[in-house]
């Protein structure tokens, strides 16, 4: 059997930046199995499989070592591939997960509109587990459906975090959303999943489903701009809609080629 692969670039308006996803269009969903051991051999941080069904695209997103519920920027990505290698004519994209529901993918020029879910999110105690993970003392701690996210004091505490990730692997989420106000965006942030198989994620996508309603709360902006600021980051146009929030950014194509299974 023979697929086709791209690798893109999400949330980049050059090479090298942002953050790469396998994308894998198929014709008919493939054994899951499969699914798993292709995204562990690509060794990103997500790849993704869609398949049409319809009027929509049915999604689904693997790390090198599991499934995971939704993810930003592998979307982002396979709406890039569906708009600019495979033909898709509309200016809007329907994506459905079994895991989390309706996701809208809208093109104007070269900028792609994801409209998510928001996020659930509760202010959690700041447990000696969390402590543990962490130098610099946390300001406050939330949980939402998959992530903790941990609120700090500063843009440069988040850019010179250097956490422990044993003790972050032990914490029993998708992984860790570190953010703090930004000093020439609205706020800045890094995801951390080593229970996911990746350490660092370098553009998380869902981790601002977390982000824009805190945010917001805290600014009293629903329209934000933001940087995740991994080693290669990516910039975020960000917008609050009450039950849906919205995520704007570019792609940018590295690789296309096949797959022998």
């Amino acid at each position: 059997m023979e697929l086709k692969i791209f690798q893109v670039d999400a949330f980049a308006d050059e090479l090298f930046k942002g953050n790469p996803a396998a994308v894998v269009p198929l014709s008919a969903w493939i054994d899951e199995k499969l699914m798993q051991n292709i995204a562990f051999e690509n060794n990103l941080s997500e790849t993704v499989f869609f398949v049409q069904s319809g009027d929509i695209f049915e999604i689904r997103w693997f790390t090198p070592i599991v499934e995971v519920d939704i993810c930003g920027h592998a979307t982002l990505a396979s709406a890039y591939v569906l708009f600019n290698h495979l033909g898709y004519v509309n200016n809007k994209i329907i994506f459905h997960s079994p895991r989390s529901g309706e996701l809208i993918v809208t093109r104007l020029g070269d900028l792609l509109t994801l409209n998510f879910p928001t996020d659930e999110i509760h202010e959690v105690a700041i447990s000696d587990e969390i402590i543990s993970c962490f130098k610099p003392m946390p300001v406050k701690a939330f949980r939402g459906r998959n992530d903790f996210m941990i609120v700090f004091s500063s843009e440069a505490e988040i850019r010179e975090m250097h956490p422990n990730f044993i003790n972050l692997s032990k914490l029993n989420a998708r992984g860790i959303i570190v953010t703090a106000k930004g000093d020439q965006v609205d706020f800045v942030s890094r995801f951390f999943g080593p229970q996911s198989g990746i350490d660092e994620d370098h553009v998380t996508g869902s981790a601002h489903t977390t982000l824009i309603p805190y945010w917001k709360e805290v600014l009293g902006k629903e329209v934000m701009e933001a940087l995740q600021v991994s080693a290669r980051g990516g910039k975020l146009t960000c917008k609050y809609l009450g039950e849906r929030i919205e995520i704007s950014g570019t792609g940018t194509l590295f690789m296309k080629g096949t797959i022998f299974v």
